[in-house]
C-alpha cells in the first residue's frame, strides 16, 4: 500500500514538472503574436520582394491584429538584412522575405557569405513563383529576342542591361541568358529593381530581364517593350508575349529562369510559431482571390510545407551554383 502511495505521489510530482514543458510550444503559438512583427526586406521598395512582403504583412495584420512593420534594408546582396535577422531572437518576431538571390544564388556567388540558408534559417513556406520578362527601352530597334541576340553577337559589349544589384535574380538570369547565347553585354547594377527599371525607361540601359510584377504597369503603359517571358509557358497576364524558348534560337530552346519568393525565420524559432506562420501564408495566398490577383501581375501562388521549402532551397542552390560556376559569374 505504501509502495502504491509513493508511486502515485512520484507520478503526480513528475506530471507537475512535465506538463509546463509540454505546454511551452502550445502557449507560444496561442500567445503569438502579442506584439508587432518586423519583416525584413533585403531590397528597396518597388521590387517584387517588397511587393510580396507588403501583401503578406497586410494579411498577417488583418488575421492577428498586430502590426507588421516592413523594414527595407538593401545592400550587400541581402547580407545587411540577414545580419539583422541573425542578431534578433529566434522568437518569430523578426521575419525575412527571402528570394532566389539571397537563398539560392548568393551562396555560390560569394565565397565568404556570412550565412548558410539551410543551417541558419528555418524555412516557413514559399509564396510565389514569378517568371521574368525581357523588356527593352522603346527607342531601341529590337522587336524580338532573336533580333536582340543577333545585334549583341555582332556588337560585343555594346548592349547594357540593368538589374536590382549584384547577385540579384535579374543579374543571374541575364548572365544565364548570355552564357547560352554566347553574347557579351555589360551589367549595370542598381540598388533595387525600381531604379533599374527607371533607368531602362530613361534610356540609360538597353534592356532588363526581371520579374513581371514591377514591369507590368510599364509594359501596359507602353513605357517599355516586352520581348519575351522566361517561363516554359506563356503567362496569363501577357498571353500574347512569347516565351524566350519560342524565339527560334536553338540555344534557348529550353530556357527557363523564374524567380521565387518565400518566408524564412532564424534557426531555432519554435516549431509551433513556424507552423502558425505557415498557416498564415496559406490563408493569405492559397485562395481563389489571391491567386487571381497575383495572376494579373504575372505571378503564380506557390505555398508549401516548411520541409518542402527547405528541400526546394537546397535543390535551387545546387542548380544556380552550377550556373554561377559555368558562367564564371563574379560580383561586379
Amino acid at each position: 500500500m505504501k509502495f502504491r502511495k509513493s508511486f502515485l505521489i512520484k507520478c503526480f510530482m513528475l506530471s507537475i514538472l512535465v506538463t509546463p514543458l509540454l505546454g511551452v510550444n502550445a502557449l507560444a503559438q496561442n500567445q503569438y503574436p502579442s506584439k508587432p512583427i518586423k519583416l525584413l526586406v533585403p531590397f528597396p521598395p518597388g521590387g517584387s520582394t517588397d511587393i510580396f512582403a507588403r501583401m503578406l504583412g497586410d494579411a498577417f495584420t488583418q488575421m492577428w491584429g498586430q502590426p507588421v512593420i516592413i523594414e527595407n534594408k538593401p545592400g550587400a546582396s541581402g547580407q545587411i538584412a540577414v545580419d539583422m535577422l541573425m542578431k534578433a531572437p529566434a522568437d518569430g518576431y523578426t521575419l525575412f522575405m527571402g528570394h532566389i538571390g539571397t537563398l539560392a544564388v548568393s551562396p555560390a556567388l560569394y565565397p565568404n557569405l556570412s550565412y548558410d540558408p539551410i543551417k541558419d534559417f528555418d524555412a516557413v513556406s514559399r509564396i510565389a513563383l514569378v517568371p521574368n520578362v525581357l523588356a527593352v527601352n522603346n527607342s531601341r530597334p529590337f522587336k524580338t529576342v532573336s533580333e536582340l541576340v543577333e545585334y549583341a553577337k555582332k556588337n560585343p559589349g555594346k548592349l547594357s542591361y540593368s538589374s536590382g544589384g549584384n547577385g540579384s535574380a535579374a543579374h543571374i538570369a541575364t548572365e544565364y541568358f548570355k552564357l547560352l547565347t554566347g553574347t557579351n553585354m555589360m551589367h549595370v547594377p542598381y540598388k533595387g529593381t525600381a531604379p533599374a527599371i527607371v533607368d531602362l525607361i530613361g534610356g540609360q540601359v538597353d534592356f532588363i530581364i526581371t520579374g513581371a510584377p514591377p514591369l507590368m504597369q510599364h509594359i501596359e503603359a507602353g513605357n517599355v517593350r516586352a520581348l519575351g517571358v522566361t517561363s516554359t509557358k506563356r503567362i496569363d497576364a501577357l498571353p500574347k508575349l512569347p516565351t524566350i524558348s519560342e524565339s527560334g534560337i536553338p540555344e534557348l530552346k529550353n530556357f527557363e529562369a523564374t524567380q521565387w519568393y518565400g518566408l524564412v525565420v532564424k534557426k531555432g524559432t519554435p516549431r509551433d510559431i513556424v507552423m502558425k506562420l505557415n498557416q498564415g501564408i496559406r490563408t493569405a495566398f492559397d485562395n481563389p482571390q489571391a491567386r487571381a490577383k497575383l495572376k494579373q501581375d504575372g505571378s503564380i501562388v506557390q505555398v508549401d510545407t516548411p520541409e518542402a521549402f527547405t528541400a526546394f532551397i537546397n535543390s535551387e542552390m545546387n542548380r544556380w551554383g552550377r550556373v554561377v560556376n559555368e558562367a564564371k559569374i563574379k560580383p561586379d
